[in-house]
């Protein structure tokens, strides 16, 4: 199958590698660019939230890295928590899941009046803090990176599409698939760019491609790559 991946790198680049591996023909596209943000991360912390590899990435040379090692950090999957695993967090936690499954395991592991430090990203999916609000725990929400969108498709994404090389596309997120649906209509090529088999990490990933007209859509029945990618016979 000849496999269009939006993903931003690093991370294009390893999805890219496991297909290659189902003998898929991939075709690099990131349409998002990941930029560290400035954050004041000092403070009294009972424990770390991490949502996403890149907010690891964005921390990694911080002047508080140090003191944040010595809290216990709760990911939302498997891939964040052996991130912060390898970064030096000696206490991590998975939910393997979600932002609901996130705060559903922390509201087991800490008390009301705790203090969280959220490292975000200025596009969130879900309301942790709301969501520990609620048991009496207090999130601050500190965002450390942002993702850029690109205005258009590069030149080999185009010519892709329009020659109809293009079999199915994955998408890791609900801005990823947005900034490939404006990316799309920009060029004049929304009819074609629907056209393929459309592989999301979750429904809310795949709700714009739906409300775009796309008809094959294919879910993850679990919000990580390895299910993404299962997806695909190759």
């Amino acid at each position: 199958m000849r496999i269009l991946v939006t993903r931003p790198e690093p991370d294009g680049e390893r999805t890219a590698a496991k297909l290659r591996a189902r003998g898929c023909e991939v075709m690099l596209a990131p349409l998002l660019r990941v930029e560290t943000v400035d954050a004041d991360l000092d403070g009294i912390w009972h424990a770390v939230a991490v949502t996403s590899v890149n907010a690891l990435r964005a921390i990694a040379d911080h002047p508080a890295l140090e003191a944040l090692l010595e809290s216990p950090a709760y990911a939302v999957g498997g891939r964040t928590a052996d991130a912060a695993l390898a970064q030096g967090f000696a206490n991590v936690v998975s939910a393997d899941g979600d932002v609901g499954d996130l705060a559903g395991v922390m509201k087991t592991h800490l008390h009301p009046g705790m203090r969280v430090l959220y490292l975000a990203g200025e596009e969130r999916s879900g309301d942790l803090t709301a969501a520990l609000a609620a048991a009496g725990i207090e999130v601050a929400a500190r965002m450390v990176y942002r993702t850029l969108a690109l205005p258009a498709f590069p030149p080999d994404v185009r010519e892709a599409l329009v020659a109809g090389w293009t079999e199915g596309v994955l998408h890791f997120s609900r801005r990823s698939a947005e900034t490939y649906l404006g990316c799309a209509a920009a060029a004049g090529l929304t009819e074609p760019a629907l056209a393929p088999v459309h592989f999301c990490l979750s429904q809310q990933v795949a709700e714009p491609l739906k409300a775009a007209g796309a008809r094959a859509i294919r879910t993850a029945d679990q919000p990580n790559e390895a299910a993404l990618v299962g997806l695909i016979a190759g």
